[in-house]
């Protein structure tokens, strides 16, 4: 849910999302000019030992999922093609990985912080799934925030249309 600006600067958006489990959380992002042009995001982990930068539109629609892992550290994410996801410096010499299940899914997470900034995706493995809390202030103006239901993955997986979400427009319409 998007609520006027709390800042009465008229230069914001909070958005409300509900935690899995109940309760709400309110995330404060300034309003630029709304439109799904292509924009270049920078962002990283908490002690910035973890930096990237990736493309997508100012306005994604991220997902919060509710499987084991996701529910525990409170991912909400946002899918990009990988080829649109690079990692900056020496980022890759904080990243460790861990996977379970299938193993499919890439859970990178910083080996000093511990934060997860983004991962591979179990259900887009071709694409980057950033976490949209990790991604710097000022070019994200919005974010749709569904809900994906990870406890019940392929039923989810096959009814959300969440596998397109990393697909760029030409691949997109090559699949319909």
């Amino acid at each position: 849910m998007v609520t006027r600006c709390t800042c009465y600067s008229n230069a914001c958006y909070d958005f409300t999302a509900a935690y899995t489990g109940g309760g709400t959380v309110v995330f404060h992002i300034p309003k630029l000019i709304m439109d799904c042009d292509t924009v270049v995001h920078n962002g990283g982990c908490h002690c910035k030992k973890v930096r990237w930068r990736v493309q997508a539109p100012s306005s994604v629609v991220a997902w919060n999922c509710n499987c084991s892992i996701c529910s525990m550290r409170g991912s909400t994410h946002f899918f990009v093609p990988s080829e649109r996801f690079e990692l900056l410096g020496d980022s890759k010499d904080f990243l460790t990985t861990y996977s379970f299940g299938t193993h499919t899914a890439k859970h990178t997470f910083c080996k000093v912080c511990g934060i997860t900034s983004f991962y591979t995706p179990r259900g887009n493995p071709d694409a980057i799934a950033v976490t949209f809390r990790c991604v710097d202030p000022g070019t994200l103006v919005h974010a749709e925030i569904k809900h994906f239901d990870g406890m019940n993955w392929e039923t989810s997986y096959n009814e959300s249309g969440i596998a397109s979400r990393s697909k760029t427009e030409a691949t997109s319409n090559s699949l319909t």
